[in-house]
């Protein structure tokens, strides 16, 4: 980026400002940035690059959404700003790398960053480079978006899988996922409470898709009888599968066991045995079977 900085803060009109890269903020976040600012001031000014115009001059933004937008919200008309000289693309792709950059930043903000610097032709090498991120960090986030693992990407972004294993997780046909899983298990990828929350994420990808609805992102929905009644019915469901498949498995146990206790009373098929070496059974086994041999 050719930027050439400027000497000093000017006070620039806010509604001049235009956001080129706009994104979504966290709410309690904005509040914590709007509360610092109303309490010690601004300690960084905001960076804008000047467009001139008819009535201008005007202003694009090239970092500092958060501070501008809090200083609007507390009523103010003018901001501090450092004024840089630069082209359109590359005041674009400073606001891309600033939200990349971030220590802390959503899956979805990350997803949105990298792809609007793929669409403008960066490879994931320059990606790397400008954002300060690893190339196999960014070429594997660019593997995710791809498949369209929302869900996957915001668990790598949350520390719960590991970018490798999500990155398997996505590439293998769902019948082999828990296959994944394990094989992350052995390498010590996953373990105890993190496995756990793994499990339930593929769980919820299989069930819900790749990509997160609204409602995964933090913006439910109004709760009303409609969707209560379905979300009783839904959960109702799941439990008559499962006792479904709970009884299926007690009534083979319960032939296993009455085929067995036929066959311990046939002679000839204990005396099979007892030339195989076979004449005893497992002691838990031979107690389930005693009950009903003595009634």
């Amino acid at each position: 980026m050719t930027a050439l900085p400027a000497q000093k803060v000017e006070m620039i009109p806010i509604d001049r400002v235009t956001v080129v890269n706009p994104r979504a903020r966290n709410k309690k976040s904005f509040k914590e940035i709007t509360d610092n600012i109303a309490r010690i001031g601004l300690k960084k000014p905001i960076t804008v690059t000047r467009r001139v115009e008819a009535g201008g001059p005007y202003y694009d933004l090239v970092c500092g959404q958060g501070r501008l937008e809090a200083y609007a919200a507390l009523g103010q008309t003018e901001v501090p700003a450092l004024v840089v000289t630069a082209d359109p693309e590359d005041c674009l792709v400073a606001s891309l790398v600033e939200n990349c950059a971030r220590r802390k930043h959503s899956a979805l903000d990350l997803l949105y960053d990298i792809r609007g610097m793929e669409e403008r032709g960066y490879s994931s090498a320059e990606i790397a480079r400008k954002t300060g991120l690893t190339m196999e960090y960014v070429s594997g986030v660019a593997r995710l978006i791809g498949n369209g693992e929302q869900r996957l990407l915001r668990s790598v972004e949350s520390g719960i899988i590991p970018l490798s294993v999500a990155i398997e997780i996505s590439e293998v046909e769902d019948h082999e996922v828990q296959a994944a899983l394990a094989r992350a298990y052995e390498r010590g990828l996953l373990k105890g409470r993190k496995l756990l929350m793994a499990r339930k994420i593929v769980e919820n990808r299989r069930r819900r898709g790749k990509g997160l609805k609204p409602s995964d992102m933090g913006v439910h929905e109004r709760v009303s009888a409609d969707s209560l009644v379905r979300a009783y019915r839904e959960e109702a469901e799941r439990k008559r599968s499962l006792i479904k498949r709970a009884n299926a498995t007690r009534d083979r146990l319960l032939v296993i066991v009455e085929a067995l206790r036929r066959l311990r009373r046939d002679d000839r098929f204990v005396i099979l045995l007892e030339d195989e070496d076979l004449a005893t059974m497992p002691q838990n086994l031979a107690e389930r079977l005693r009950p009903q041999e003595e009634g």
